[in-house]
């Protein structure tokens, strides 16, 4: 079975949907021909000439962080980058990236993070909030016109839910209305009390149709007022966002969980770096793969004995130890993002097994590579 660049391309896209990724990113595929087939994938955080030796020719790189990203105009080979971009090309290699859409997907970075620190998730830190798209519609229409009204709005957009159209709900009543001077009745008469069987029958559409509805069901509707109601929808809970909260299964001490995590992460010269009572029973704990200081605030009201993150700056890092007793664990920025290589590699392995060849590469991508032991000397 031959597996084509736009099968993986799939599959990545539905388990790390690119509507998921923050407005500023760059995600989806730098360079390869959709068309063309694979040969193998390799996975890993960072698209580095290192790395890029490690995939065979013909080969998919697939990396969390962007090659390409802000700024750029050129990928001429006399640039680094662009280096690296015809070094892809000329050997058949593929480039397809998942960021902040595997940042944000349900499981997804944070959901890998906190697997390898023997976390069993509960919730997620931030949820992903999107602003509604939806609206409802209520239309009270005579019986005998109300087949005639829901067809127009059907043709201007409304009812449709998934992958079904035509959707709609209904149920009869009795609608009551006075027609005074200057009103020119479809049904009854000025000053008359009038009483209609009527049906009420509920559509959703999405918001960007609201005009054409409104139109439609108007030009359709015999009454020269007709009653109807708009509700805005509120977007149903998402397992997708920033973050995790997850529990151990006993407690620990904090400086029992700060070994727990530097044994389950690779090492790096960052180490790992902790702020809190070394005594204090962590069992609840929340988490987020890269850069999470913009979480603070979140980790700080969330109910949790501890957060590990990457990136801390020392002033936001202050401020919360000031304001919370929420321990801080910090962490190498690529070695808290390393444990979702072998996640997305079993997503392409549970999908194609033997007829695609999936491996995670592990070379260290941190840039940091130095360290110092405290004898005045250093070592890599």
């Amino acid at each position: 079975m031959s597996v084509r660049l736009a099968d993986v391309i799939e599959v990545l896209d539905e388990a790390y949907p690119p509507r998921l990724a923050q407005p500023w990113d760059s995600v989806g595929l730098v360079c390869g021909d959709p068309d063309d087939a694979l040969d193998s994938v390799t996975v890993a955080v960072d698209a580095t000439p290192a790395v890029v030796d490690e995939v065979p020719d013909a080969g998919l790189l697939l990396a969390h962080h962007p090659l390409l990203l802000r700024g750029v105009d050129s990928v001429a080979a006399s640039t680094p980058k662009g280096a690296l971009v015809h070094r892809l090309i000329r050997t058949g290699r593929s480039l397809f990236t998942a960021h902040t859409n595997a940042d944000s997907a349900s499981p997804g970075v944070s959901d890998a993070l906190a697997d390898a620190l023997g976390l069993t998730v509960e919730e997620v830190l931030e949820p992903l909030t999107a602003a509604g798209d939806l609206d409802k519609w209520v239309v009270y229409v005579p019986r005998e016109n109300a087949e005639a009204v829901q067809a127009a709005v059907f043709e201007a957009g409304a009812g449709h839910i998934g992958d079904y159209s035509h959707c709609s709900w209904s149920v009869g009543g009795i609608g009551q209305f006075l027609p005074h001077d200057g009103a020119t009745p479809a049904v009854g008469s000025v000053g008359t009390v009038e009483r209609v069987a009527e049906d009420r029958f509920e559509v959703v559409a999405p918001v960007r149709a609201r005009g054409a509805v409104l139109a439609a069901m108007r030009a359709a509707h015999p009454y020269e007022e007709p009653a109807f109601d708009i509700f805005a929808l509120v977007p149903p809970p998402s397992d997708a966002g920033l973050g995790r909260i997850g529990v151990l299964a006993r407690p620990e001490p904090l400086r029992s969980f700060v070994s727990r995590v530097g044994a389950a992460l690779p090492k790096t010269s960052w180490g790992v770096r902790a702020a809190g009572d070394p005594d204090l029973l962590v069992s609840r704990v929340a988490v987020c793969g890269g850069a999470g200081d913009s979480l603070l605030a979140a980790a700080a009201g969330a109910d949790v004995h501890a957060y590990v993150t990457a990136d801390l700056r020392h002033h936001p890092a202050d401020e919360h130890r000031r304001a919370s007793n929420v321990a801080l664990i910090d962490v190498a920025h690529w070695a808290s993002e390393f444990p979702w290589c072998g996640q997305a590699a079993d997503i392409l392995r549970s999908r194609f097994g033997a007829a695609l060849p999936v491996r995670v590469c592990t070379i260290r991508t941190d840039p940091w590579n130095v360290e110092c032991h405290g004898d005045g000397g250093g070592s890599s």
